[in-house]
């Protein structure tokens, strides 16, 4: 690829049980206590003020947002580019659904970009842009089996410029992960994702919503 000039996460999906809904037959208790309903929220608004301190309704939604869905996205950015060195600016809106962070790296910047609305849609993918070629690894839904991930490359040689898509298999991300759970179990392999490696996640999520009340200020 050459030197890394840019790199871009996007993670802009519908919510999960528009797709969930038609491709699943879910049971849904219905006969929860309110006041085990109530204790648990309570007790994420706790544990989110323990993380981050005493923010604005907006921000810890936003925290709550990178938790969930986010984690995916920071997580396989580190995995292929490193930490980032700090986060130079963070704006959110729609009361914290929608989130875009600029990501700052040593010779160049990441820009992540993500929210939930309520299209029937998932899109989600990561690309990376070098001096001579380019790569993006785009993620299909989780929740229809059978949908691989998929690595477009584009790349300059000489005069020409070439466009591929690479699918090594039909095996969904899901399937991955439960063959390497079971592989921890039976065998002993330590997992891969450790908690000291998790709470670097969680280090940059606060970070952001740090910038976040910078900028808001």
């Amino acid at each position: 690829m050459g030197r890394i000039n840019y790199a871009r996460v996007h993670d802009i999906i519908g919510h999960n049980h528009l797709i969930i809904d038609q491709t699943s037959s879910v049971d849904r208790a219905a006969d929860i206590p309110a006041s085990w309903l109530a204790e648990r929220d309570d007790r994420g608004r706790r544990l989110v003020r323990d993380a981050i301190g005493r923010v604005p309704g907006a921000h810890a939604n936003a925290y709550r947002l990178l938790c969930g869905l986010g984690s995916h996205d920071i997580s396989a950015l580190r995995e292929l580019l490193g930490r980032p060195r700090g986060v130079h600016a963070a704006r959110q809106w729609r009361g914290g659904r929608f989130l875009t962070a600029l990501l700052e790296y040593d010779d160049f910047l990441a820009t992540y970009e993500t929210g939930v609305d309520e299209q029937l849609r998932f899109d989600a993918h990561i690309e990376v842009y070098g001096d001579t070629a380019s790569l993006r690894v785009q993620y299909d839904t989780p929740y229809v089996r059978h949908l691989p991930t998929v690595l477009h490359t584009e790349k300059t040689t000489g005069d020409a410029y070439l466009r591929a898509v690479t699918r090594p298999h039909l095996k969904d991300p899901y399937t991955h992960e439960l063959e390497y759970f079971h592989r921890c179990v039976t065998e002993g392999l330590p997992p891969k994702t450790s908690p000291e490696d998790s709470v670097e996640d969680l280090e940059l999520f606060a970070e952001i919503i740090r910038v976040l009340g910078a900028s808001d200020s």
